[in-house]
């Protein structure tokens, strides 16, 4: 072997090497199978979708759909002892935690977008919502362009967040902003303090608010919807063979009707803490979802 072989050897070995280990560092069903543990992250207080139980347990419509992908991976991985473990996140960390390998899979209420994908990948769709305006019944706001002059607030990073910001820069619409975190101040707070004369939000969310309210006889989900949202499970980027196994056991679930009864469970029965029946009816789009599962967001 002359001199040079070694060194031209190595020089072809080494990127293959690191590509591999890239690629192992990537893949979520090796990590999962290696450890024996799925984390899943939940949001803890986005009602119906995922919030806490008195006893500090996650549940909701999107964590259903959660442990339903689990079971689907521990079926693929022939893993009998799957273990399950879970991690909070807020609106602002729940893309960082997939990123980072901190949470193997994200349901809640967020919504797919073009400019997400940046970040993370969706599975399919589990749920389709129109973004809509909670307010006084004697507010005087029926919809949108009642806003001019008036204080809206939702959270910071949403995409009604941004929604709003957009009317503000295209149309003049004279909105004030009044953003808020999980944390501290909620936008249901500044609204019922009397700092905010509308919150805005995906409009499943704002029947579940009103739920939650001193008097809900008093508030009202108004306003031509702005958007609809496709909400999905957040994933890690660039990890096909894991998406396809979410997206299959999605579709198994809507085409079986188990998601059917899993929205029946959550929108259409009283649930807990306080046993409120939100009451929203099945639309056109779920039902078209239903028929028809995609991982397609609206814009």
């Amino acid at each position: 072997m002359t001199p040079l072989l070694p060194s031209l050897l190595a020089a072809l070995i080494f990127p293959l090497a690191v590509g591999v280990a890239a690629e192992e560092k990537t893949d979520t069903l090796r990590k999962i199978a290696d450890s024996g543990v799925m984390v899943l992250g939940y949001h803890e207080s986005t009602i119906p979708f995922t919030y806490v139980s008195p006893e500090g347990k996650p549940q909701g419509y999107s964590y259903d759909f959660a442990l339903k992908i689990a079971e689907a991976v521990k079926r693929e991985l022939k893993l009998p002892a799957l273990q399950i473990k879970h991690v909070p996140f807020t609106v602002q960390s729940r893309f960082s935690l997939v990123q980072n390998g901190t949470s193997d899979l994200s349901c809640g209420a967020t919504t797919h977008t073009t400019e997400r994908e940046k970040q993370a990948a969706f599975s399919n769709t589990i749920f389709v919502a129109g973004s809509r305006l909670m307010t006084r019944k004697d507010s005087g706001i029926k919809d949108f362009t009642d806003l001019g002059g008036k204080t809206v607030t939702t959270f910071a990073g949403s995409t009604s967040d941004k929604i709003l910001r957009k009317r503000n820069t295209e149309q003049a619409a004279r909105i004030h902003i009044a953003s808020t975190f999980d944390r501290g101040a909620t936008p249901l707070s500044v609204l019922q303090a009397g700092q905010a004369d509308a919150y805005m939000m995906d409009d499943v969310l704002l029947y579940a608010t009103i739920s939650e309210t001193w008097r809900p006889e008093q508030w009202v989900v108004t306003g031509k919807p702005q958007s609809f949202e496709a909400y999905g499970c957040i994933l890690p980027r660039n990890d096909p063979a894991y998406k396809k196994v979410v997206d299959q056991e999605i579709a198994r679930l809507m085409k079986s009707g188990e998601a059917e009864a899993i929205y029946r469970k959550w929108l259409q029965s009283p649930i807990p803490p306080k046993g409120a029946n939100l009451g929203v009816p099945m639309s056109e789009a779920m039902l078209e979802l239903f028929k028809n599962p995609n991982d397609k967001p609206f814009d």
